[in-house]
């Protein structure tokens, strides 16, 4: 009997753990619409600025903003974007080991010498790396609370002033790119200096000729910053959004896992059950035999 006590005691906790799970699929699911209609909104956006600059900037000279000005790297920033809280299968890890990666693959002299720095949007990345004693910078957790572009800029304008100062060389950012719910696509991008656009050997036949005012550098030189705070803000929502389809894909498993782990353990409580009235019985078969017989 203390079997089937304990079989019982594991049932209950398994079924309110499979409620807490649905509960956390069905919050995830509805965060994951509001994600993912701000990361659809804002991408037409973000590409078509990012066209316009390409064709404005593709005919000027090189240095035409400090932010494009490629020099030897000597100190480097690298921006990790994770969420602020785990239950989302793999997708914290995953980021963490594409960042680890990416400093041993290319940036081990770096952060040997301590010229690596890091910017942790999201707790997780934050912990880990301070941990570890990496050279952390600021503390970013709080943007997803208000997850707005003015809060992102923020962060975006410290790692702007840092690269015109010269404090930092080279400025990557690994995130996690939304495809759906169950996919996420791991991605590692410059954001500093911004990467040059290949001049375009042919002119399109569509393409018309504007008269531009102020002048071409000038809307490139006012562009430019623009283009690289909506870039990580992209990044940042993209990440965001990520992160509520794989907790939603991993609250969806948990629960599918529950379920199969119920049916098996309630088999097993049917089992011992019968096992045990079976030997009740026998054993009040046999003391109705043995009294029969005295």
């Amino acid at each position: 009997m203390a079997n089937l006590k304990e079989v019982r005691i594991r049932i209950k906790s398994v079924s309110s753990t499979q409620q807490i799970t649905k509960a956390m699929k069905m919050v995830s699911a509805a965060k994951l619409k509001r994600a993912t209609n701000a990361i659809i909104q804002l991408r037409p956006y973000a590409n078509k600025l990012k066209e316009i600059l390409s064709n404005l900037s593709a005919s000027l000279e090189d240095g035409v903003s400090v932010y494009t000005q490629e020099r030897e790297v000597k100190n480097v920033l690298l921006v990790v974007v994770t969420s602020n809280r785990g239950l989302a299968g793999a997708f914290n890890t995953n980021v963490i080991k594409t960042t680890n990666l990416l400093i041993a693959e290319k940036y081990s002299s770096f952060h040997k010498s301590g010229n690596l720095h890091i910017v942790a949007i999201g707790k997780k990345a934050q912990d880990y790396y301070e941990k570890r004693k990496y050279n952390t910078i600021g503390n970013n957790n709080e943007v997803f609370a208000a997850l707005n572009f003015e809060n992102v800029s923020l962060i975006t304008d410290a790692i702007m002033d840092g690269f015109v100062s010269g404090k930092y060389d080279k400025v990557e950012v690994v995130y996690n790119q939304f495809k759906n719910a169950a996919m996420q696509i791991l991605t590692v991008e410059q954001l500093l200096p911004v990467p040059k656009v290949e001049k375009k050997e042919q002119v399109s036949a569509n393409q018309v000729d504007y008269i531009l005012e102020p002048s071409q550098e000038e809307i490139v030189e006012q562009l430019i910053p623009k283009n690289i705070k909506l870039q990580l803000y992209k990044a940042v929502l993209d990440s965001h959004a990520s992160e509520h389809g794989a907790r939603m894909t991993a609250m969806d498993k948990a629960t599918d896992n529950a379920g199969d782990l119920l049916k098996k353990l309630k088999l097993a409580y049917n089992q011992a059950r019968q096992a045990a009235i079976t030997t009740e019985l026998s054993e009040i078969v046999s003391g109705a035999a043995a009294l029969s017989n005295g």
